[in-house]
């Protein structure tokens, strides 16, 4: 049976949005406004697991992290910059060079890989890893946490970030982002491939992981801001530490 978390159709969306990743005028500008908030709680979730000092220069040094669907490197280029060492895997060759490109030019020093998780050795393990917006992309979300999860060495961590399956995330997360406001290129989602926060927890449960927190990111539009929450109810991030 064909296991591969790969969907063609959902990287076939993409291949003309690769050269547009860090525009912050561009089809990704709500992506930059989101990316802030998200960072800020990853930080902190990492700092506090691994007992860093806040004042840390390179708080994140010495620690691997894999940025799973980095796209055109928006996360894992600060990671890298607060002294992780980034591998960032996609399934899509152009965001892979978009990355390699960018990084390069900011002299930095971050692992590419034109790759999924599936394919990745998996004696490699690392002390953090990130699926920020990819579960909802793929086709067997339940056994992509498992391959995922036997990447994450003992006592590490990992965030999943997606979008609940609620008629808010229907109406807001889906038509109004993508239809009414332009936040996202049409057709970016399918909300029939939503998760409920119960679901990342009950992947969390089955591969022997405990969650440690979670959030929501939600948006104000009228200071066109987005923060965090409680109220999970569109976007939101997991974070697990693996037993």
């Amino acid at each position: 049976m064909d296991t591969s978390s790969i969907d063609k159709t959902e990287i076939d969306k993409f291949k003309n949005l690769a050269k547009e990743w860090w525009k912050h005028d561009g089809k990704f500008k709500t992506l930059h406004k989101f990316n802030p908030v998200r960072l800020e709680y990853i930080i902190n979730t990492i700092k506090d697991h691994y007992s860093i000092n806040q004042k840390n220069q390179l708080p994140l040094k010495g620690l691997s992290i894999l940025d799973i669907g980095c796209g055109g490197g928006l996360i894992s280029e600060p990671l890298a910059r607060l002294g992780a060492e980034v591998t960032g895997i996609d399934a899509l060759e152009k965001n892979c060079i978009t990355a390699k490109i960018h990084a390069k030019e900011n002299n930095l020093n971050i692992d590419y890989l034109n790759t999924t998780a599936e394919e990745l050795n998996k004696n490699n393990k690392y002390d953090v890893i990130l699926n920020l917006e990819v579960i909802e992309h793929v086709n067997n979300p339940k056994n992509f946490i498992k391959v995922c999860s036997d990447l994450v060495s003992s006592n590490g961590i990992m965030f999943v970030a997606t979008i609940n399956k609620s008629i808010f995330s229907l109406i807001f997360a889906k038509f109004m982002a993508e239809y009414i406001l332009g936040f996202l290129p049409k057709g970016t989602h399918d909300w029939n491939k939503f998760l409920t926060p119960e679901d990342i927890y009950s992947f969390f449960i089955q591969n022997n992981f405990d969650v440690i927190s979670n959030t929501g990111i939600n948006y104000n539009p009228l200071k066109d801001e987005w923060f965090m929450s409680k109220r999970m109810s569109a976007n939101f991030i997991v974070s697990g530490k693996k037993n």
